[in-house]
């Protein structure tokens, strides 16, 4: 079984309809995996049916014993958060640190697990789909992301599929390292503008500090071609390839309001993604 990870350095690269594509085009071999944990819409264009559920318990929060808490004050003065009044902790501001429950004299704090929302497997237009639904306030974790992509090997496993198509979360944060971690291709898709190519950098430094082999797709390279020439200048520094670029091509606004994969309305775009598939299948 082959993993690859879609990820971007910034949001708004254009990451989640260049995956609903690659799904589209990896129909009958894929498992999808989104990843993106909190902003979870790749559903929107595979159209999900729920097959399983599971509860995921994210960190663990503070809960004061009142028959135990003398109130003296401590845990209070020590919590960074601002979460403790007296002998009550409000979920919404803990971070589930535990100073609380180290300083505690009386031992009336304990730290307990807390609901956050649920991971599922879903059976999708496209093939199974692994992937999860916080709760308001909740944020999102590597632990999170873990479980999504645990559940997609299974599934790959068990239905006897060859491949892991993960969309991971923009950024460089705990949810990215989650997503990229054991992968066998990092596509990195990224913008002619200057915080793409900025935040390009940083995600680059990400997949080599982990050594993650990774190829670039320049989206909507003709927009500024100055700032792809520069991009492609960079990648060659780092000795990485750049797999593709993409023109713009309003289709793909029409499709994503028509919900449909850019690969199924035709154009330019849609050539290009083909085109991608065919070097990502060379990769791997």
């Amino acid at each position: 079984m082959k993993q690859i990870a879609v990820i971007s350095g910034k949001g708004g690269t254009g990451k989640t309809s260049l995956v609903a594509s690659l799904a589209a085009l990896a129909v009958g071999r894929a498992v999808i995996a989104d990843c993106d944990v909190d902003a979870p819409d790749l559903h929107l264009i595979l159209r999900r049916e729920i097959k399983e559920r599971r509860e995921f318990m994210g960190i663990k929060r503070a809960v004061i014993d009142p028959s135990k808490c003398t109130l003296c004050g401590s845990c209070e003065d020590h919590c960074r958060f601002g979460a403790v009044c007296g002998s009550t902790v409000d979920p919404l501001l803990c971070e589930g640190c535990g100073v609380c429950k180290l300083v505690c004299p009386a031992e009336a704090v304990s730290m307990v697990d807390r609901m956050s929302g649920y991971a599922y497997i879903s059976q999708t237009r496209f093939g199974p789909m692994a992937h999860a639904d916080l709760f308001p306030g909740e944020e999102a974790s590597g632990k999170l992301v873990a479980m999504i992509r645990e559940m997609a090997r299974e599934t790959a496993a068990s239905s006897n599929l060859e491949l892991v198509l993960i969309d991971g979360s923009p950024g460089i944060g705990c949810p990215v390292i989650a997503s990229l971690a054991g992968v066998d291709l990092a596509l990195v898709v990224t913008e002619p503008t200057i915080s793409g190519e900025h935040d390009l950098e940083r995600i680059l430094s990400v997949t080599e500090h982990f050594q993650i082999k990774a190829v670039v797709y320049i989206n909507k390279y003709d927009l500024n071609p100055d700032v792809s020439r520069r991009i492609e200048g960079l990648c060659g520094e780092r000795s990485i390839e750049v797999a593709g670029k993409l023109p713009f091509d309003p289709v793909v606004v029409e499709a994503m309001v028509l919900g449909e994969p850019v690969v199924q309305l035709g154009g330019p775009a849609a050539e290009g993604i083909k085109e991608l598939w065919r070097a990502l299948e060379a990769y791997l």
